[in-house]
């Protein structure tokens, strides 16, 4: 349904300055697309294409429904819904506007006015290839801003733009598991492998491999789509130091491209693509619909709980992050890797807290509890040694990958998302753990950043073992950093909604990237190591040389190259210095 939709959503437009061939058509040009072209798209789409409202619109005047708006209530911090609303995302400070003092909060008073933000004006519900060529053909014909979702589970807001159409992949969720892939154009059998559509989600992957008595590797997120910022960002996994990064992994992509064709990119055909596709970053050099990637025998897991605690405030919480970080190279060529959780300040009650940190790693192919226990217990001295540090820990033996992801990674049925999240992130070596001042100087770095009551950081152990040896037989575009990491390190920085300023959030986002990411960037340097694409800051500072090193020059060449008008433009992407932050138009226009 387009019709009953169209008129509001003209209205309530944003009316800009004059535009001209250097922007973006807008719905108060005259080459934005009518009524009747509209209907067209939707004729062809099989009557999916919709107008959209923010998902909160039913809580506010003249539009509210009580009923309606009891629903969206409660279920506006489920990403499961979430994934599944094309006006909605999963972080609401992406679904605002805030230089244009545009959003749509739930928790805004009823009679407050509901504005379209950064949701796409119109919905594409895309069913096949045919239909996301479809959508991109009319949005390159017509000059549009074109946005990508599939669950919208992005920290850049990059499954958002204003005025745009979306291409929602959600639906195309297809698996079929293969015994023995050979790529196209090529003759060598890669083995077994998993093709999945490009709205296919972590925990439907993990089953369907499971079911064969495979494993992959993947994240640990009820609604990250697989296909597509996922791989096409690097993928990093619990699992990564068993087989690498999900890019690793990757066999083959068949995407539709700026001119709206659909192509196959392997080792054999359209390689540069096939490069930039794994590590580049998603929603940038086309639209993935299919993606190919290797399986392996399911095996055998550790778990290992290790816990770390002091009283709060206490400074030798921060000798405990030393030691701590010191320790992970020889866990990690152990095989660990998985999480750490840190509360510099996690209050207990109103009179107690605790400084603390608890890890959760994993050993793949590993069997006995004992060998594992074995591995932490140099650091568990260490620790005990210090006094009035308390040190906990458990492990638990499991058969499977697929028994491991359902009890410790992906219980329940949902995330918690609904909120406004920032990042801030930043990749470390296992140098410069092995370096003898090394995590001091991470942990004075972490120490100096404000922690407030019940904040955290959060470490990834998901690289080093198959992440560091991959780089030497795997060309991608991922950055090299990712090679040498064997901590991806982040916190993040929220606020209330509909009670923060325009003013406000910005007066957050520069302390976060004028003083919270430099000092970040000051451990190994700012010229070392770089940031996770995928979880990383909205507004990152050279965001070129942070998310890609290196290889930025060349993704650029190859972005050129098959996207030279710039269809394809996502925050903090390849090429999107060459737009304003909104990817309407060009710089200097």
């Amino acid at each position: 349904m387009i019709g009953p939709l169209l008129l509001p959503l003209l209205f309530t437009a944003v009316i800009g300055s004059p535009h001209h061939n250097e922007c973006r058509c807008r719905p108060t040009d005259k080459c934005w697309p009518s009524t009747k072209e509209w209907t067209a798209l939707n004729k062809t789409l099989n009557g999916n294409l919709a107008a959209v409202r923010p998902a909160a619109f039913v809580c506010h005047a003249p539009d509210y429904n009580a009923e309606a708006c009891q629903v969206v209530k409660d279920s506006w911090s489920n990403s499961v819904w979430r994934s599944s609303q094309a006006g909605a995302i999963q972080w609401e400070n992406w679904e605002a506007w805030p230089e244009r003092d545009q959003s749509c909060y739930v928790e805004s008073p009823e009679d407050s006015v509901c504005q379209q933000g950064r949701i796409s004006l119109f919905s594409a519900n895309v069913q096949s290839a045919k239909d996301i060529q479809h959508a991109v053909r009319f949005a390159g014909n017509h000059n549009l801003r074109l946005v990508i979702k599939n669950s919208g589970h992005d920290f850049l807001g990059r499954s958002a733009a204003p005025e745009s159409l979306q291409i929602l992949t959600h639906s195309m969720t297809d698996i079929e598991m293969l015994d023995n892939f050979i790529p196209k154009g090529g003759k060598k059998s890669e083995g077994t492998a998993m093709r999945i559509g490009a709205g296919v989600q972590l925990p439907e992957m993990y089953v369907a491999a499971a079911k064969q008595g495979r494993a992959i590797v993947a994240g640990a997120a009820h609604t990250v789509g697989a296909a597509g910022g996922y791989i096409q960002g690097g993928g990093h996994s619990p699992f990564g130091q068993w087989k690498g990064l999900a890019s690793d992994n990757a066999l083959e992509f068949e995407v539709v491209v700026a001119d709206g064709s659909l192509v196959t990119a392997n080792a054999y055909q359209n390689r540069d693509l096939f490069w930039a596709l794994r590590g580049g970053g998603g929603g940038t050099f086309g639209v993935v619909t299919r993606v190919t990637i290797r399986t392996f025998e399911d095996v055998p897991v550790v778990a290992y709980n290790f816990n770390m605690t002091t009283a709060g405030g206490d400074p030798r919480f921060w000798d405990v992050f030393t030691e701590w970080h010191s320790a992970l190279p020889s866990i990690n060529d152990g095989g660990g890797s998985g999480y750490y959780y840190g509360f510099p300040n996690l209050p207990l009650s109103a009179t107690e807290s605790v400084s603390t940190i608890f890890a959760l790693l994993f050993f793949t192919e590993k069997t006995s509890v004992a060998e594992v226990d074995a591995l932490f217990q140099p650091l568990a001295s260490k620790l005990r040694q210090m006094g009035n540090v308390q040190v906990v820990n458990e492990s638990i033996a499991f058969p499977s990958i697929i028994s491991t992801a359902s009890t410790l990674i992906l219980g329940g049925s949902a995330d918690s998302t609904g909120r406004t999240s920032m990042l801030a992130s930043r990749l470390y070596s296992k140098d410069l753990m092995l370096t003898p001042n090394g995590p001091r100087r991470l942990a004075n770095a972490i120490k100096s950043i404000k922690w407030d009551p019940g904040h955290e950081f959060i470490g990834h152990v998901v690289a080093g073992g198959a992440v560091a040896t991959n780089g030497e037989t795997i060309d991608s575009a991922i950055n090299p950093a990712w090679r040498r990491t064997i901590s991806h390190l982040l916190f993040a920085r929220s606020w209330k909604a509909a009670e923060t300023t325009p003013a406000q959030q910005a007066a957050i986002i520069r302390n976060m990237t004028d003083v919270e990411i430099p000092i970040l960037r000051s451990v190994e340097g700012e010229d070392q190591m770089g940031a996770y694409l995928n979880e990383a800051n909205g507004y990152e500072p050279d965001f070129q040389a942070s998310f890609w090193g290196r290889n930025y020059p060349r993704l650029y060449r190859i972005k050129q190259k098959w996207d030279p008008e710039g269809l394809f433009i996502t925050r903090k992407g390849v090429g999107s210095e060459d737009w304003d932050d909104a990817g309407l138009c060009r710089r200097g226009h």
